[in-house]
């Protein structure tokens, strides 16, 4: 993980929330193999994905006009 990436983690520590999710056993090992290669924990490399997947909901959802994220998951 670069420096910069673990300072800006560090300091969203104090505001993050918990959650506990369930993987199928196949997708939790390739999460883990992510993990391990890049060194960083599970947790991060989660993060990472659902930050990336939103990011790029919003892109779709501008491309179609509505220039927002829905509010509610479909």
């Amino acid at each position: 993980m670069k420096k910069a990436d673990r300072k800006a983690m560090k300091s969203q520590r104090t505001s993050l929330v918990r959650a506990s999710i369930s993987f199928p056993p196949d997708l939790y090992g390739t999460l883990e193999g992510i993990a391990k290669q890049k060194k960083v924990s599970l947790a991060w490399v989660v993060r990472d994905a659902t930050e990336r997947y939103v990011a790029g909901k919003g892109r779709k959802q501008t491309a179609r006009g509505t220039g927002k994220l829905a509010q509610k998951a479909t």
